[in-house]
């Protein structure tokens, strides 16, 4: 949507905001958290081997990742629902 056809200033910056800086910013984020929950995964595979301390260090960036993919995918609609709220 163009600022031309928007009704109102406040929804031309929110649209401009959300499709310039947000969305990249949460697909950035959850690109991060995805090769955080990854390289966990390496680590609790292969480096571990039979560690304990590094098989709980493993399974803690793998909970860090999830979480944050968590995060970013229901950011997605949140900031969605926000930018229909002032349309």
């Amino acid at each position: 949507m163009s600022c031309l056809t928007s009704s109102s200033p406040i929804a031309c910056i929110i649209n401009k905001i959300t499709s310039q800086i947000l969305y990249p910013v949460i697909v950035l984020l959850f690109t991060l958290a995805t090769i955080m929950f990854l390289w966990g995964v390496i680590q609790y595979v292969i480096g571990s081997q039979g560690d304990t301390g590094k098989l709980e260090k493993a399974k803690n960036v793998i909970l860090y990742g999830i979480i944050g993919m968590f995060i970013m995918a229901s950011a997605w609609p949140i900031v969605a629902i926000l930018q229909n709220f002032f349309q």
